[in-house]
C-alpha cells in the first residue's frame, strides 16, 4: 500500500500556525516581490479568489473582504515543512519527501499492523495537527498514482473527510469518475489537452484506454500511468519527475539597479543557486546563459543575454561565479535601470558520464562543493557562500507583507503574555 500526505494550502496554512488571530480569516500569500497570489486558504477560496492573479488587479477586492495578505516567508515554510515531515515519518518506515508539502509513504508488510486505513489516515492527520498545527490530506492507494488520486479526493472532493482509500475496484471508480484527466499525477498540461481532444476527459476514461496505444501516442511514462490507474504498480517516486533538462534561477529586483557591483552580486547569487540545484540532480552544465534586463514597460527596453560555454561540464559554484565575471561587462550598460536578471543552465550532462578535456584539466573540487552543500543544508541556505555574492540587500526581493520568521530569527520568537 502506498500513501501520500499533502498539506492543505501549505503557505497559507503556515501563516496561521503562529498567529491564531487569523486562523478563521481568509488568507492569501503572494509570490516574489509581492507580484501574484500563489496560495489561497480554504476560507479565501470560498470567496472565489483565483491563484496566480496579479495582486494589484485584485487588491480592492481583497480589501473589501478583509482578506489577510502575506508575502512569501520561505524561511518559516522550510522549517515547518521539516517538522511536518518528521511527524509523518513516524507512521511508516519508508518515506519519500516529494516536495516541500508532499510526502509519499510505502507500507510493506503492514497488513497485520494497520486494520483500518481510514482510521490510520486520521491518526496521521491528528498527529500532524497536534504537533505543527498544519492541516493535511491523506490518500492511500495500491499504486503511487492511485495514492495521489486518493489524496486529491481527500482534499478536493466532497464526501471525504480529509482521508481517502483506493484499495478495490469500487472505491477506485468512485474517485476516478470524478477526477479530470488533467488532475492525474504525471499528466501535464500539453498531454491533457491532447487527451481531451480525443474525448478522454476523466481519469476513468484514461484508465480504460489501451496502454500500448497510449505508449505509441505519448510515452512509456504515460503508458505506466494508465497501468497504475488500473492497480498495476510500475512507477517509482521519481519516474514522473525526471532530472530537469534546464535549470534557471531568475528574479526581478525589489528596486531598480544601476550599479555594476550590485548587479554582479545578484548574478553570482543566481549562479550559486543554479549550481546547487544541478548538483542535487547529479548534473553538470556545459552551457550557461547569463542575462539582465530593464522592465518591458520602460520607454527604452534593454535586455542582454550571453551564452557562456564551458570546455568541460561543471557543477562547481566557483566555476559558475567566474563565468559571471567574464561576461558581466558585456551585459551591464551605463544608465540602464535594471529590473530583472538571472542565470540558466541550458545544456546539462549527467555527472556520471563526463568527457574530460586532454589539454584543459578540470578545476572542479567536488569535496569542497560537498562541504558547502552540507553546511548550508544544516544551517540554512546562504550560511556559507562565495565572496563574490557580496552582502548587499538592495537587489533582494521586496516583501512588504512579510510575517515574522518565528522559528529562524531570535527577534521573532513568539511571545506569550499570561
Amino acid at each position: 500500500m502506498f500513501g501520500l500526505v499533502d498539506a492543505v494550502s501549505f503557505y497559507a496554512s503556515a501563516e496561521k500556525v503562529f498567529d491564531p488571530s487569523i486562523r478563521n480569516k481568509p488568507v492569501v500569500v503572494l509570490t516574489n516581490n509581492d507580484g501574484c497570489i500563489c496560495a489561497v486558504c480554504p476560507i479565501a477560496r470560498r470567496l472565489g479568489i483565483p491563484k496566480f492573479k496579479p495582486y494589484f488587479q485584485i487588491k480592492s477586492f481583497l480589501d473589501k473582504h478583509n482578506v489577510v495578505v502575506r508575502s512569501s516567508n520561505y524561511e518559516l515554510y522550510a522549517d515547518l515543512s521539516d517538522r511536518m515531515m518528521n511527524v509523518i515519518g513516524r507512521f511508516c518506515d519508508n518515506q519519500y519527501i516529494y516536495s516541500i508539502d508532499e510526502s509519499f509513504l510505502f507500507f510493506d508488510n503492514y497488513q497485520s499492523y494497520v486494520k483500518d486505513w481510514h482510521e490510520y489516515g486520521h491518526q496521521i492527520r491528528k498527529a500532524v495537527w497536534k504537533e505543527t498545527r498544519l492541516p493535511v490530506g491523506v490518500g492511500f492507494g495500491v499504486t503511487s498514482t492511485l495514492s495521489k488520486a486518493a489524496n486529491h479526493a481527500a482534499k478536493k472532493l466532497s464526501g471525504y473527510n480529509g482521508v481517502a482509500v483506493i484499495n478495490n475496484k469500487n472505491n477506485r471508480l468512485a474517485v476516478l469518475n470524478r477526477m479530470s484527466v488533467s488532475d492525474v499525477w504525471g499528466i501535464g498540461g500539453k498531454i491533457s489537452q491532447r487527451l481531451k481532444q480525443q474525448g478522454i476527459n476523466t481519469a476513468t476514461q484514461l484508465a480504460n484506454e489501451s496502454p500500448k496505444n497510449i505508449r505509441k501516442q505519448f510515452s512509456v511514462v504515460t503508458e505506466r500511468t494508465v497501468n497504475e490507474l488500473n492497480g498495476v504498480s510500475c512507477l517509482s517516486w521519481d519516474s514522473v519527475r525526471s532530472p530537469k533538462k534546464e535549470v534557471f534561477s531568475t528574479r526581478s529586483f525589489g528596486q531598480r539597479i544601476t550599479d555594476i557591483t550590485i548587479l554582479r552580486f545578484a548574478l553570482v547569487t543566481h549562479a550559486s543557486i543554479v549550481a546547487r540545484k544541478i548538483r542535487r540532480q547529479s548534473s553538470r552544465v556545459k552551457k550557461l546563459m547569463i542575462f539582465a534586463s530593464s522592465s518591458p514597460h520602460d520607454n527604452l527596453y534593454y535586455k542582454q543575454a550571453i551564452i557562456y560555454p564551458f570546455t568541460v561540464a561543471t557543477n562547481s559554484t566557483c566555476d559558475l561565479a567566474n563565468a559571471v565575471d567574464c561576461v558581466l561587462h558585456s551585459i551591464f550598460s551605463q544608465g540602464v535601470r535594471f529590473y530583472r536578471c538571472g542565470v540558466g543552465a541550458i545544456e546539462l550532462e549527467n555527472d556520471a558520464f563526463i568527457q574530460p578535456d586532454l589539454f584543459m584539466p578540470t578545476q572542479d573540487n567536488p569535496k569542497l562543493m560537498q562541504c558547502l552543500d552540507k553546511i548550508n543544508y544544516r544551517y540554512g541556505d546562504g550560511t556559507l557562500k562565495v565572496a563574490s555574492e557580496g552582502h548587499n540587500e538592495k537587489w533582494q526581493m521586496s516583501r512588504g507583507f512579510l510575517s515574522p520568521q518565528y522559528t529562524s530569527q531570535w527577534r521573532d520568537i513568539p511571545k506569550i503574555q499570561c
